[in-house]
Parts: structure tokens; C-alpha cells; sequence
């Protein structure tokens, strides 16, 4: 199936733009001609709390906006306020769409970045009818504000989002492969993870992008989509492409702390929703993406 949009001068409002994931979804916005707001204030260029209604409403209305990505949230999940979590992830995501709905003329796709976190500790393939099993914090307040979004779906056209992991280049150190890339950049001799043979779908941040972009040309429909590569690769195997992408090798150590119990052996999305509405994306090579990573850090 082939992607075709013409998305020129189409009026977009970007939460979060600022956010790794944001800066990749404006670049590709932006690129298709779109006329891209962010939450920053015309005046003075203050940035506005979602969880400030009245500054919030006001600025929707000032955009008027023909389509809505809804990215800023609490993503880390070790994040160590978890009422911060709760009130970003499901009061200002309620604040936005009681926003959104009060405009004169509303969106026609309101696209809402929830997470695979959702689906808890299952394993296997997993499609968008897997049963969710929150276990953190931050996975229940991504259940809780898909749930929550649910009450406007007859009032604005949604579009909800669960990617799976992705990096690159831009993401901090506190994620997963960026610290690997990290340690392998800094020659750093020894490097400690938790277990090492459990395996997880990875993709490349800009891919997501891409996906966020054509979905966001479809009318909104409530439908829920997998963002992920449908790829599933080990900790041993990144170990291994970096030692290949670096010439360089690195001590592996297992922290006790970072193991945890009961975790799940292996972990892969389906992405069949997705491409039956948008086409093939582009393709996804780990290796390639860890070498983008490593040669940035570089360069930096």
C-alpha cells in the first residue's frame, strides 16, 4: 500500500515539541509544509503548563488548530514523583481535549501518544487487543489517560498511539541503548546492565515520527495503533553490533539491582494495524541506527 498526503499549510498544535520525540515530529511536519505551534506563548514565548487551563485554552484558541499532537507527558518510567506523573499524564491530557473540544471548529485528528507499557508483562507477540496489565506508574497513568480520552470520543476525532521501545540520536543517557551507545563511545572498559538475554521489539525515533506524520493525515477514528519495528532483538545482540559499529569491546556485568523479577524472556509488537492504514515505513536496521547514534556522539 502505497502513502500518499498533502499536508501543506495545515495548522498543527505540537505538546512536547521541545521533547526528543517532538523535535523529530516537527522536523517532519515541518517538512511537509505545515504550519507548526507548540505551546509556547505568542507573547514572551513562555512555555504553558498543561495543567494551567486557563492559559492552556487560551492558547489553543489563539492556534485554532486543523490537527493535534499530543506528545508531552512524564515518559521516564522510573520517574520519582508519582502524583507529578498522574497529573501530567491524565489531568493535562484531560485539559488539552476539554481544550480542544470548546473550539468553534475542531481537529480532524487529535493524535494521543499513550505507550505499550500499557500491556504490563506479557510476552509474545502483541497486538492491540492484548489484555492491559499496567505495572508502574507510569504505564497505569498511560491506561488511565486512554480511558479518560475515551469520554471525548464523540466529540473529537482521536487517534491513539502505544510505541513499543525507540531511540536515537538526542535521547539521554537514563534510556537503555543510549547508555550502552554512551559506554562504548567513552571507551568505558566495563559496562553493568540486568539480564542481558531477554529480547525486546527496538525502533528508530524517526520512523516513529513518520508513523505519527501519516497517521495524522488519516481522519481521526478512535482507532489505536502499535508504533514498533514487529522486531525483536537482545541486549547480547546490541552488545554485539556496538562491539562491531565501535572496534571496540566492552565487560559486561549483571547488576543484581537492575534485574527484574519474573521478567518477561521476549517481547515483540504487531504492527498489522498500523501498515494496513498507512503503508510500509521505512525500513528498520538496528545496527545502522546504533552506528547514527554512535558517530553523532562523535561529532558532538
Amino acid at each position: 500500500m502505497a502513502f500518499h498526503s498533502d499536508l501543506t499549510g495545515k495548522r498543527v498544535l505540537i505538546t512536547g515539541a521541545s521533547g526528543f520525540t517532538g523535535r523529530y515530529v516537527v522536523d517532519r511536519l515541518a517538512a511537509a509544509g505545515c504550519e507548526v505551534h507548540d505551546l509556547r506563548a505568542e507573547r514572551g514565548g513562555t512555555q504553558i503548563n498543561l495543567l494551567d487551563r486557563a492559559a492552556l485554552s487560551a492558547r489553543v484558541l489563539e492556534v485554532a488548530p486543523q490537527l493535534v499532537v499530543h506528545l508531552a507527558a512524564i515518559s521516564f518510567v522510573a520517574h520519582g514523583d508519582p502524583e507529578e506523573i498522574y497529573s501530567v499524564n491524565v489531568a493535562g491530557t484531560r485539559n488539552l481535549l476539554d481544550s480542544l473540544a470548546r473550539l468553534p471548529v475542531t481537529p480532524s485528528n487529535v493524535l494521543l501518544a499513550s505507550s505499550a507499557n500499557v500491556y504490563g508483562n506479557a510476552s509474545g507477540v502483541l497486538d492491540e487487543r492484548a489484555p492491559l496489565s499496567p505495572q508502574n506508574d507510569y504505564a497505569v497513568s498511560k491506561m488511565a489517560m486512554e480511558a479518560m480520552a475515551s469520554l471525548w470520543r464523540y466529540a473529537l476525532p482521536l487517534t491513539v498511539v502505544r510505541p513499543f521501545n525507540y531511540t536515537g540520536v538526542g535521547q539521554t543517557e537514563k534510556f537503555l541503548i543510549p547508555k550502552i551507545v554512551s559506554h562504548f563511545r567513552r571507551g568505558q572498559s566495563v559496562i553493568e546492565l540486568g539480564n542481558t538475554d531477554v529480547s525486546r521489539d527496538f525502533y528508530d525515533v524517526r520512523c516513529v515520527a513518520e508513523a505519527y506524520f501519516r497517521l495524522l493525515a488519516l481522519q481521526g477514528a478512535g482507532d489505536t495503533y502499535n508504533v514498533c519495528s514487529g522486531k525483536e532483538y537482545s541486549l547480547d545482540q546490541i552488545i554485539g553490533m556496538m562491539r562491531e559499529v565501535s572496534g571496540r569491546d566492552i565487560e559486561v556485568r549483571v547488576n543484581p539491582s537492575f534485574v527484574r523479577a519474573n521478567e518477561i524472556k521476549s517481547l515483540r509488537g504487531d504492527n498489522t494495524h498500523l501498515r494496513s492504514r498507512v503503508g510500509e515505513l521505512p525500513a528498520f536496521d538496528l545496527k545502522e541506527m546504533l552506528r547514527w547514534m554512535y558517530k553523532a556522539g562523535e561529532q558532538a
